[in-house]
């Protein structure tokens, strides 16, 4: 019986160091895999979320600003066609 029990022993003992080294390997694997990942984004030529945020506002921005500016040359156009008949001549040879 007690030969069972020292069998069982040495059994769990090699589960419990297969275990550890199951673990160490995983904690090594996750490592390498993090470091792989991270030297690919390195690599890639990506900006951060709060540059992109900041640059498609300016966009906007500027996007409003054109079709605001488009309105008013537009407005500008149609008083010039009204007072001057529509003739789209400046005056200066263009």
């Amino acid at each position: 019986m007690q030969t069972d029990s020292h069998i069982l022993d040495d059994v769990a003992r090699v589960a419990t160091g297969a275990m550890g080294a199951a673990s160490g390997l995983k904690g090594e694997l996750d490592a390498l895999v993090k470091r792989r990942l991270e030297r690919v984004l390195a690599q890639m030529d990506l900006v951060p979320r709060d540059e992109f945020d900041a640059v498609k506002e300016m966009a906007a921005n500027a996007r409003s600003e054109a079709e605001a500016l488009a309105e008013r040359v537009a407005a500008l156009e149609a008083r010039l066609d009204e007072a001057g008949g529509g003739s789209g001549e400046t005056g200066d040879g263009r």
